[in-house]
């Protein structure tokens, strides 16, 4: 069973990545800025979770990235997606 602190510490790092993902579907959603530059901001947070979640790429792709897909269609009509790497 986790730690008190381990739990702590797992809670903050949810908390803030949720965070980030609001303030860019924000930026993105209110902002004048370019598709590439939307991608740009999307591939960060994603960076930002890794970085807060080592090895849980998917979990990203699955939970946060439809929502930034949904966004950003709407938002950008027709532009194109880039491939993750």
């Amino acid at each position: 069973m986790p730690s008190c602190e381990a739990l702590e510490d797992e809670d903050r790092r949810i908390r803030q990545l949720q965070i980030v993902v609001s303030l860019a579907l924000s930026s993105i959603a209110d902002a004048a800025m370019e598709p590439s530059q939307a991608w740009d901001l999307v591939l960060a947070v994603r960076g930002t979770a890794l970085r807060l979640f080592p090895g849980k790429e998917l979990a990203f792709d699955l939970i946060y990235l439809p929502r930034f897909l949904r966004l950003l269609a709407h938002r950008y009509p027709g532009a194109v997606r880039p491939r993750f790497g």
